[in-house]
């Protein structure tokens, strides 16, 4: 799951900026777990690609092209 949203940024699929579905939509989407889609998550936000945003979602960041 992580590998396949990555490659969506890298690719401009998911530009900066754009939301992405909630934790609980991403695992029905990738048919895995919550605590699998929250794991997928927190690797996207250590590797600064995503950053959450209390009380409105979860967003690309602008810092994936790096």
């Amino acid at each position: 799951m992580a590998a396949e949203i990555t490659e969506k940024i890298k690719s401009g699929e998911l530009k900066p900026g754009d939301k992405l579905p909630s934790t609980r939509k991403l695992a029905d989407q990738y048919g895995v777990s919550m605590g699998t889609a929250y794991r997928a998550l927190s690797l996207l936000h250590e590797r600064d690609l995503i950053i959450g945003q209390p009380g409105r979602g979860t967003y690309v960041t602008d810092h994936s092209s790096k």
